[in-house]
């Protein structure tokens, strides 16, 4: 199994909304890669969140950070445009979220932007529905809880599914990275490692501790 080094992803769905700049300098000086950016269109999942102005100011105010930007809204491939020019590093989009013949159209809209592509699965979905677009992404995101809201506690039976997508990648696309997004603490971030994930996104963990670096610190196990 490939060996990545772990990366932090600290979702602005768990900050504070009233202060989020305060917010991502905090945990960008705590040692975080990545911000993790949450887009929900109450349709595709039960929620509302975040939107390309979100994405514009961020880059604005944090002009060298890597912002990735997770799409759970319906027919994705008609905002990858909108969402490059705001400032995103990288964009996941869901396969579910397009019809099939679609998904491809989408990753290659992104990667035709000069950005990072990501495809993300819930749950339930079966694996071999991200199989053909493997070779084309930079990095597949495995939702260890249903998509929507924050704080939902870990799925333990995510961690197989974990393995086949980096067993899978191991053989067509080695360099691609594996993130997990939901329920991930310092408990579970040692197994989503030992899965074969490398991308962490936590959010409760982090913006719920007074000491965002010490909480990322825990996340590498380095605490």
């Amino acid at each position: 199994m490939t060996q990545k080094a772990t990366v932090i992803s600290p979702s602005i769905l768990a900050a504070d909304a009233m202060r989020l700049g305060e917010e991502v300098r905090s945990v960008l000086d705590g040692g975080a890669e990545y911000i993790h950016v949450d887009v929900m269109d109450g349709v595709f999942v039960p929620n509302l969140s975040f939107g390309v102005p979100v994405v514009r100011n961020m880059r604005r105010m944090f002009p060298d950070a890597f912002l990735d930007v997770h799409l759970m809204i319906t027919k994705p491939g008609r905002y990858i445009g909108t969402f490059s020019a705001a400032g995103a590093s990288l964009i996941t989009v869901h396969v579910e979220a397009e019809e099939p013949e679609f998904v491809g159209e989408t990753i290659a809209e992104i990667r035709s932007h000069g950005l990072k592509a990501g495809l993300a699965i819930r749950p339930k979905t079966p694996l071999d529905e991200l199989e053909p677009w493997l070779p084309d992404l930079s990095m597949v995101l495995v939702m260890t809880v249903e998509p929507g809201f924050g704080a939902q506690p870990f799925m333990t039976d995510q961690l197989p599914r974990i393995r086949e997508v980096r067993a899978q990648l191991d053989r067509v696309n080695p360099g691609c990275d594996i993130e997990v997004d939901g329920g991930i603490t310092d408990q579970t971030a040692p197994l989503v490692r030992e899965a074969g994930a490398n991308v962490l996104v936590a959010g409760s963990f982090i913006y719920g501790k007074p000491d965002r670096a010490r909480a990322i610190a825990a996340l590498r196990g380095k605490i």
